[in-house]
């Protein structure tokens, strides 16, 4: 049978957080604002490392804009559909769109896990490997993680929208999130989807669990490695933005993804942790710890009022 024969259903309606306009408009008002806020963040932190010579050719940096451009486009995929949603009573979503917002959403939610993970591996070679540091993590190579983050994620996103994309929907088509993605939209499905189910939580769950493992596991190997009291508590300052990052965004993920798809009453609040939250507060956690980025920004506002 083919698509035009076993696809029915041609829209999904989109549950939302209300339907009260009053609490909508608040809403609107407040996710607004992190929309906003992580475009001003996530930009500020793209310019001021692509502006400062020192931040430009670091191992770190470079990876810490990549990932500030992998969280506008993660925002950027849920938000903006969001906020307009807010404002109509029908939350409407075409079935083409559906799978393009899932696809783009796994496609830069698992780079960024990658991405991640890469960075974790640029704090072990610095703090274990600090005279191989500029050797190892060459900006060659940088490159190349960077490209096999991205690389990754498309390859597991495309496996999850083949998957979704060939079941047929002739039924429901009211989708119990604020955005398309695989667990609410596949229980829509007209068909027996426990094998496809295991096989969608073998992939994102896998990847989530054991991104987060392997990041943890890095970590643990650097403090290990450590011996002294003075060591370990640089260590601990360097690396404590990054523990934070990793949890509240692995967190949410492996809640979601590493278990049956089985709803539950918080993973509309789960969905916004990582979704929204994370990508508007990854620039404040770099920014906040971090002198070199903080006294680069100070540079750059001196530049723009010199200007």
């Amino acid at each position: 049978m083919d698509k035009n024969q076993t696809v029915v259903v041609r829209e999904f309606f989109l549950s939302g957080f209300s339907q009260t306009s009053s609490i909508e408009a608040g809403l609107f008002v407040l996710f607004l604002f992190f929309y906003v806020s992580t475009w001003v963040g996530n930009v500020l932190i793209m310019i001021t490392v692509a502006s400062d010579k020192y931040l430009n050719s670091s191992a770190m940096y470079f990876l810490l804009g990549n990932l500030s451009f992998l969280d506008l486009c993660y925002s950027t995929v849920t938000t903006p559909k969001l906020l307009a949603d807010f404002l109509n009573h029908e939350k409407l979503i075409s079935y083409d769109q559906c799978i393009a917002q899932l696809f783009f959403l796994h496609f830069v939610g698992a780079a960024e896990m990658f991405l991640l993970t890469v960075m974790a591996y640029d704090r072990y070679v610095a703090i274990c490997r600090p005279l191989h540091y500029t050797t190892v993590m060459s900006r060659g190579l940088c490159c190349a993680l960077v490209a096999a983050s991205w690389m990754g994620g498309f390859v597991h996103s495309t496996v999850q929208t083949i998957l979704t994309n060939r079941l047929p929907f002739c039924g429901p088509n009211q989708v119990d999130n604020f955005f398309c993605d695989v667990p609410p939209v596949i229980k829509l499905a007209c068909a027996d989807t426990f094998v496809i189910e295991l096989l969608m939580v073998s992939n994102s769950g896998l990847i989530s669990t054991s991104s987060f493992v392997v990041l943890i596991s890095s970590y643990t190997t650097i403090l290990v490695k450590i011996r002294s009291k003075e060591g370990r508590r640089k260590a601990l300052s360097t690396c404590a933005s990054h523990l934070m990052v990793v949890t509240l965004f692995f967190g949410p993920c492996i809640f979601i993804y590493a278990r049956p798809f089985s709803t539950f009453s918080v993973d509309k609040m789960v969905s916004v942790l990582y979704n929204v939250i994370t990508p508007m507060l990854n620039p404040l956690i770099y920014t906040l710890r971090n002198r070199e980025v903080k006294s680069a920004m100070q540079k750059l506002w001196v530049k723009i009022l010199t200007f």
